[in-house]
């Protein structure tokens, strides 16, 4: 016969939760908090979830359009997961028109017409031009063909002759 001994049982404490530095993770979230945000309010969305959602097929859509050292500098002046979204996508085989840019976005979101569809692209694509500023923002235009200046807020480049 067996006789077992019963062990005392040992309990590990629970963590405290002490507050910890902002971290660089930390910051980086909360600028995808901020960019989302500023969509949610450009675009007059109702909730951050929604507008997170139409920032983020709005950036895989271009992703795919912005190619070479344009690309790799929008990446790098979004916030880390906005960089993430947009170097994620392959570049296309064909540039879109702005019309069917925004098509192709209106195929990505449930319920979406061309024009809903144009309301989000041009609402994510104008607080872009204002994160990234000026200059490169008209570099990225100029890469892409007519007709996407409107929808980054902004009037049509004009070629000089």
């Amino acid at each position: 016969m067996t006789v077992t001994t019963p062990q005392p049982r040992t309990t590990i404490p629970a963590p405290t939760s002490s507050p910890r530095p902002r971290t660089r993770d930390a910051a980086e979230d909360t600028g995808w908090l901020e960019l989302t945000e500023a969509v949610r309010e450009a675009g007059q969305y109702p909730t951050r979830a929604e507008a997170e959602r139409i920032t983020r097929t709005v950036l895989a859509a271009l992703g795919g359009h912005v190619t070479g050292e344009e690309r790799v500098s929008l990446a790098q002046a979004l916030p880390r997961e906005a960089g993430r979204v947009i170097a994620s996508q392959i570049p296309a085989v064909h540039p879109l028109t702005a019309r069917e840019f925004v098509e192709s976005v209106a195929t990505r979101l449930e319920d979406a017409t061309p024009a809903t569809a144009r309301w989000d692209v041009s609402s994510v694509l104008s607080v872009l031009s204002t994160h990234l500023g000026e200059t490169l923002t008209t570099r990225i235009l100029t890469q892409l063909p007519p007709g996407y200046a409107l929808l980054f807020g902004r009037a049509e480049l004009a070629a000089t002759a």
